[in-house]
C-alpha cells in the first residue's frame, strides 16, 4: 500500500472536520460517505499489520465524525 493513500485519507478527514466546523453538514455527510468508501477499499486490500493498525485509527475517527454529523444535523 502506498503512503499516498493514507495521505489522501488524512486530507479527506480534515475536510470533513472543516465542514463540520463550518456547520456545512450536507457537505460533511457527502465527504464522509466518499471517504468511507475509500476506507473500505483500503481495508479490503490490506494485510500488513502496521497498515491495519493505522486503518483502525481512522476507523474510530470516521465513526466519531459520523456520530457528530448525525447529532448536529
Amino acid at each position: 500500500m502506498e503512503i499516498n493513500k493514507f495521505e489522501n485519507l488524512k486530507i479527506n478527514v480534515q475536510e470533513i472536520i472543516d465542514f463540520i466546523a463550518a456547520k456545512k453538514y450536507t457537505l460533511a455527510k457527502s465527504k464522509l460517505s466518499e471517504t468511507s468508501d475509500a476506507f473500505d477499499e483500503l481495508l479490503d486490500f490490506t494485510d500488513v499489520e502496521s497498515e491495519l493498525m493505522e486503518i483502525s485509527r481512522y476507523q474510530v475517527l470516521l465513526k466519531q465524525l459520523h456520530r457528530k454529523i448525525n447529532s448536529e444535523s
